[in-house]
Order: C-alpha cells, then structure tokens, then sequence
C-alpha cells in the first residue's frame, strides 16, 4: 500500500499530456530515446534537501534536480529551469509553500507539485488540495519506492526508466 495521497487520483495534473506526446515540455531534456524529468526541490532544510537530491539522483538517473530554499528562488528556478516536477515544503522562509504552489500553479499550470511536510495535518492536506498541488507525502513516511509510484501516477505513459541505478545521472 501506498503511503502517500494522490490528490488528483486516477489521473495526471490536469491538462497534462505526456512528455514527449505534444505535452507542456516536449522540447525537455532527453538522454536517448528517454526523456529527462526535469524536477524542483523547494525546502528549506539545507541537509534534508541535500540528502533528497541525492538520493533521487541515484535512484532516478534521468532526473535532472535544481533546489530552491524560499520562494523567491523557487520561482526563479520556475522560470529559468521550467521543471515538470517540484517537490515543496511547506514551512518556507518569507512564504507558505501552500501559497506558492497556488502561485506556481496559477502561472504554470502544467508543473506538477508534490507537497512534502512534517505536518501533515488535514488542514494542511485540504489547503494543498484546493492550491492545485498533485500529491501531499508526509516526510515521515517518505521512501523512493513510494515516490517512484507516485511520479508514475502523475506522468503515466512517459518513457522514464526509473530502474537502473548504475546508469550516470545528470545531477
């Protein structure tokens, strides 16, 4: 059983084709016939955020990741990276990353958001749900197993090899 909710259950974010089919970011980074994801963490955490990023480099090589910790630079690397994925927190410096994901959503709809907290209240997931975000994950409960079945839920269909760790990655 999952551990994480799929706020948009049975589909993809709305609107979104997949990659490399006419989608948002069809012109995305590819490493032969596999499209890269390109994905966003946003979180404060300077150690949480690294070990994050590291750990989904080894276990998804062709997943190019930035990091943002507030959500200025956030929506910086938004406009300058165009990520299809972004992981956000949402205790962030100067801004909920409730609202920011409600601001990253409202500009780019076709970006997928996956709310991670250490709060994960009812509140909280109904304030992500009615933002826009994709998903809500407890980082109490957080495994790459879990993860990978969530980011093929939300991109079903795209050409993503997600199962060969000794592959180099981009990060």
């Amino acid at each position: 059983m999952l551990s994480f909710l799929n706020l948009r259950q049975g589909t993809g974010p709305r609107g979104r084709a997949a990659i490399g089919e006419g989608g948002a970011h069809s012109d995305g980074h590819r490493h032969g016939s596999i499209i890269m994801l390109k994905t966003l963490i946003v979180e404060d955490s300077a150690v949480f955020r690294q070990a994050f990023k590291e750990a989904l480099c080894k276990r998804f090589p062709f997943m190019a990741v930035e990091e943002a910790l507030d959500g200025k630079a956030a929506m910086e690397k938004v406009i300058s990276f165009l990520p299809d994925l972004v992981f956000m927190d949402i205790r962030l410096p100067g801004e909920s990353g409730l609202e920011l994901t409600r601001r990253i959503k409202t500009s780019h709809p076709s970006i997928a958001i996956i709310i991670l907290t250490d709060y994960d209240l009812p509140e909280y997931r109904e304030a992500a749900r009615n933002g826009g975000a994709d998903a809500f994950v407890p980082k109490g409960v957080l495994n790459l197993t879990d993860v990978g079945a969530l980011i093929d839920s939300i991109f079903p269909g795209r050409a993503l090899d997600f199962e060969d760790p000794d592959r180099k990655t981009p990060c």
